[in-house]
């Protein structure tokens, strides 16, 4: 699709819900739409880290399918959290290298927040790694991420579905992927499922108030699925491509 717009992707937050990120860039190389900036928050800054370094949606998909909590989780030392996510680190730095933002093929942003003062902290400079841990830093489950002096953890907390950056950035029409509008919330069996849904009710409502701003909105109906069972990997990939691909279509107009 020929366009002389700037067009910025916004991935959102919601664990293993991420994996409907990787059926929408089927759709976008399917449609042959391109992207010129993207931006991500919690799980979307996971995808968001592949897509600045050129990985096809393939990649990403066998990528994204062999994560469980065990992938990105270790016990942690720290007094501030159950677990920490340094393995998550250990992923990006094995399928990208030990890079850094100014490195990558697309310009990249990812939302963190300052657990100090509550403020939004975009971090688009430095080392990706780094800022992919710091925005799926769940607060209570993972270990803060500390970066130029401030103590960062999940950007959901202030900007799940990351919108502010790509107009930072210069984008002129912005893609945004919600993935909590209508997801579903098991009962909790362990204090990690406990911190997961009450993270995302926490979320919710000022989500709706903020993806306002995109230019086009895709919302999958995730309505059957949680945010925690990894065996709904493939099925999620699959809704986020539908959904895409029926929302997508009205694009041209738009443009």
């Amino acid at each position: 699709m020929k366009t002389n717009r700037k067009i910025g992707l916004a991935f959102g937050g919601g664990a293993v819900l991420g994996a409907a990120h990787v059926g929408v860039l089927r759709a976008l190389e399917e449609l042959d739409i391109s992207i010129s900036y993207v931006a991500g928050t919690s799980a979307g800054a996971l995808v968001s880290a592949f897509v600045a370094f050129n990985k096809h949606w393939e990649e990403i998909k066998e990528i994204v399918l062999d994560l469980n909590w065990l992938n990105i989780s270790a016990m942690s030392l720290s007094k501030m959290a159950l677990l920490s996510n340094e393995k998550l680190g250990d992923l990006i730095s094995e399928h990208l290298g030990d890079v850094n933002f100014d490195q990558s093929h697309i310009p990249a942003a990812m939302i963190a927040t300052d657990i100090s003062n509550g403020e939004k902290v975009i971090v688009k400079e430095g080392n990706v790694a780094d800022a992919v841990m710091a925005s799926t830093c769940i607060p209570g489950l993972f270990k803060p991420r500390a970066i130029e002096g401030k103590l960062l953890v999940d950007g959901g907390i202030v900007e799940n579905v990351p919108i502010s950056p790509l107009k930072e950035m210069g984008a002129d029409f912005i893609i945004a992927v919600d993935l909590n509008t209508g997801c579903s919330h098991k009962k909790p069996e362990n204090v990690i499922e406990i911190l997961l849904n009450t993270f995302d009710f926490t979320i919710m409502a000022a989500t709706v108030l903020q993806t306002h701003e995109a230019d086009l909105l895709i919302k999958p109906d995730l309505s059957s699925f949680n945010r925690v069972d990894a065996d709904q990997t493939v099925a999620l990939m699959e809704k986020g491509y539908e959904e895409a691909k029926k929302e997508l279509k009205h694009l041209k107009e738009l443009l």
